[in-house]
């Protein structure tokens, strides 16, 4: 049960987005995920949930909200959930196209009565095109871009988490659309619809390997180039514990430095950095260097140094880092360990508020005030 008495300390908003009030409709993966941010920033989100949905109202996608749980099939719902958008900043809602419509919440009856109302849509193929009904997940909206292709060792891609198309490509360019979207609205005094597709973010993330394609510096395959695992200075190398390391010296400097922490420093072969032919022999001696001994060794020899190195920590380990703990980058609620707000303000901080029960009428009186 969501607490319905949490403490003033767990319910004020203090972040920069205090004061915009937001209306989620409860869904999965990239809605939550960008209403946490918005949330954590400080906006007042209230989620419209369906009655009985099964919830898991601890859990981290879900902090900072207001819960309200409706039937959107009853006409009567649907006229307080109006009401409530009368006086909201920004809709945001990751259904398949045309059921807003059908629900008789579609932009142009939303805005027809609240003008200035930011309308984000979350979805994976985007409001049209051939796709744009049919369902898919992180990985498919990936494989159409291209990145997907570019991602893993040389035999086959690797998906990487769903990192690139839910929450790279989806819900950080959904609340990237809706706060450029509520910043012009202020100027304009008129809302629009932000059609925020994860298929589009995730071909807008590759960016920078466009630009490397057409200079001639990119080419296809995986583990033929220098950020794929092709170049030796770039990549992931096993310990002898098991465990792995990190090292990324691509700069003249850094990779100096590489060769003077790992005894490389006479070997003529490794001043060929930039010959893509010498890559796969020097990747194997380094191979047989970081092997021979353990990630704490290695740590000890190059972390805090511009080698650019780290070492490769689970999810269990990454909290007890001397580095991310000193910055309280993850804390505990619940019992749960999981990431703290950010970005960082300095005058206005975000923070994790819990999530409390609310009554739609009591919201819509609340913000006609």
């Amino acid at each position: 049960m969501l607490d319905k008495s949490a403490p003033e300390s767990q319910t004020r908003t203090s972040g920069p987005l205090s004061g915009f009030r937001i209306v989620e409709f409860a869904g999965i993966g990239p809605g939550p995920f960008a209403c946490m941010l918005l949330a954590d920033m400080g906006a007042d989100v209230v989620t419209l949930d369906r009655i009985g949905a099964a919830k898991n109202l601890k859990a981290v996608a879900t902090r900072g909200r207001k819960v309200i749980e409706l039937d959107l099939k009853d006409k009567g719902a649907i006229a307080h959930v109006l009401d409530l958008l009368d006086q909201a900043d920004a809709l945001i809602e990751g259904f398949r196209p045309g059921v807003m419509e059908r629900l008789g919440l579609g932009p142009d009856t939303v805005l027809a009565r609240n003008p200035k109302l930011v309308y984000g849509r979350m979805t994976g193929w985007g409001q049209e095109g051939p796709l744009a009904r049919a369902a898919g997940h992180d990985i498919n909206y990936i494989s159409l871009t291209g990145a997907l292709a570019a991602i893993g060792p040389a035999e086959r891609p690797v998906p990487p988490l769903n990192l690139v198309g839910d929450f790279g490509g989806g819900a950080l360019y959904l609340v990237v659309g809706v706060l450029a979207a509520l910043l012009e609205a202020q100027k304009s005094g008129k809302g629009q619809v932000v059609d925020a597709a994860m298929c589009d973010g995730a071909a807008s993330l590759l960016a920078m390997f466009f630009d490397m394609t057409a200079m001639g510096r990119w080419s296809e395959g995986r583990e033929r180039n220098f950020l794929d695992g092709g170049a030796h200075f770039y990549g992931v190398y096993e310990c002898a514990c098991g465990h792995f390391i990190s090292i990324g010296s691509i700069e003249p400097q850094f990779y100096a430095l590489l060769r003077q922490h790992a005894g490389l420093t006479d070997d003529p072969a490794f001043d060929a950095q930039m010959d893509r032919k010498a890559w796969p022999a020097l990747r194997e001696k380094l191979k047989a260097i970081f092997k021979s001994r353990t990630r704490e060794d290695w740590c000890k020899v190059m972390e805090g140094t511009d080698i650019c190195f780290a070492p490769v920590l689970t999810m269990a380990e990454a909290p007890t880092h001397p580095h991310m703990a000193a910055r309280g980058v993850f804390v505990e609620r619940h019992g749960v360990t999981q990431p703290a707000p950010a970005p960082r303000f300095s005058r206005t901080p975000s923070a994790i508020r819990e999530p409390v029960t609310a009554d739609i009428g009591e919201i819509v009186s609340a913000w006609k005030r």
